[in-house]
């Protein structure tokens, strides 16, 4: 039985406080107001004592309204007839299709059971060669991209989704510019690839709890897909945004703030959606990728500082590069060895080489004399960086690791590679030796 209320105690920004029993954290609740009907969500208990964020915000809203509480959390339509479609942070129509009601799940529940995960084993190919060759994501990982305001992480993203070899893409957007918005949805239309994809998307115009949802309502349904038997890639967009949003209701409630004003909770806020990740056995998997900005690039601000405890490596994108040095992938060697056999040599070497290249171009830029291994180290530097790292290039795994043999015998003897012989004689390039 729903119960309905009819004074409001408190209202505080998108906040109100109504004196209510029998209600739980996480349920939905009807403020009916002269202006007409909105959605709201328990957010904190205290006793008899509940305060409700609006998802539309409280203007218009006053103390005489009546609030109505439906007893059940948030929960969100699950079905195939979710693909293609674009949503909002609660669930609702962005690309005018009809809503959906059908088989509704709840968002936000527990992550699964470790004893009933297993171990990750099989590699996601997504055509970039800084990611499949030197830091290869896979299944049921979690990974951020650790990147500033101006770097192409949506970009990234979204050629992600249109080439990673999944079987299902969950786009969640958080706090995207609309012109981000709209870049998302036109490109992958215009490659196809929108077919597989679900939308759950946040404007920074849209009412701040929604974003606080979206990550919830992605995951959600993508662990009912994979417990279906689908192979899930979840991409999210960007969760400083959603940290910040955390921070502006912690302050709506007056706690008592912690690092630089987030809530004391962050850490497990961020850690109960990335450990979502998962590969089930005999059926499928949920593998994470996050874009996290990172205020004046700096690693130590409080949302990369604790994603980088929950996730098991992270992408570094400067200067429109995923940089090498940095970024990890600490779960690569569960697939590296099952892709070629020179898989590892050849990213170990490479990077090797590549780290004794900034050590010339440093002398170079102070003057020092060249040798003729540094001039050796210059040339391969620019062409690794031109034909690896440019995120332009779009080749799958096996060219790319071609394609490192050969920038390595246009600029090296077989034996300066640090290569295993054996392997040399199997792949160094004959028309360049």
């Amino acid at each position: 039985m729903q119960k309905v209320y009819t004074r409001i105690d408190s209202i505080a920004g998108n906040v109100i406080t109504v004196r209510a029993e029998g209600v739980r954290n996480g349920d939905l609740a009807v403020v009916t107001s002269a202006h007409g009907e909105s959605l709201a969500n328990v957010i904190k208990l205290n006793h008899d004592v509940v305060s409700l964020q609006v998802f539309s915000g409280a203007r218009g809203i006053s103390t005489g309204d009546k609030v109505r509480f439906l007893g059940v959390p948030m929960r969100v339509s699950y079905s195939d007839d979710l693909l293609g479609r674009i949503f909002n942070g609660a669930g609702k129509p962005r690309d005018n299709g009809p809503e959906l009601t059908e088989n509704l799940i709840e968002i936000g529940g527990p992550s699964v059971n470790p004893a009933k995960r297993i171990i990750p084993r099989n590699m996601i190919r997504t055509g970039i060669p800084m990611i499949d060759l030197f830091n290869t994501l896979v299944e049921s990982q979690k990974l951020p991209i650790f990147s500033v305001s101006g770097e192409p992480y949506n970009e990234v993203l979204a050629r992600i989704a249109m080439q990673a070899e999944v079987d299902l893409i969950i786009l969640g957007g958080m706090g995207l510019k609309y012109d981000d918005y709209l870049y998302f949805r036109d490109t992958l239309e215009e490659s196809g690839a929108k077919n597989r994809t679900i939308f759950f998307v946040h404007t920074a115009s849209d009412p701040t709890v929604e974003c606080l949802l979206v990550p919830d309502i992605s995951l959600a349904v993508a662990e009912q897909f994979a417990l279906d038997g689908k192979k899930v890639l979840v991409l999210l967009t960007d969760m400083t945004n959603f940290a910040d949003s955390m921070k502006e209701i912690a302050i709506t409630m007056e706690q008592v703030p912690s690092n630089r004003g987030y809530p004391g909770d962050l850490y497990s806020s961020l850690a109960s959606r990335y450990e979502k990740a998962v590969d089930f056995e005999g059926a499928g998997s949920v593998t994470i990728l996050a874009a996290t900005t990172m205020p004046g690039d700096d690693v130590t601000h409080p949302v990369p500082d604790n994603t980088g405890y929950i996730t098991e490596g992270q992408f570094y994108l400067r200067h429109g590069r995923i940089e090498p040095f940095g970024s990890l992938s600490r779960l690569k060697q569960q697939v590296n060895s099952d892709t070629r056999d020179d898989h590892r040599a050849l990213m170990d070497g490479m990077i090797k080489l590549y780290a004794s290249y900034k050590e010339a171009l440093e002398k170079k830029a102070m003057g020092f004399q060249m040798s003729e291994w540094d001039e050796k180290l210059l040339k391969y530097g620019e062409m690794f960086e031109d034909k690896m790292m440019d995120l332009s290039v779009n080749i799958p795994l096996e060219e790319a690791l071609d394609l490192g043999w050969k920038i390595l015998a246009a600029c090296f003897e077989p034996r300066e590679s640090g290569i295993r012989s054996e392997l040399i004689q199997r792949y160094w390039p004959e028309e360049l030796t």
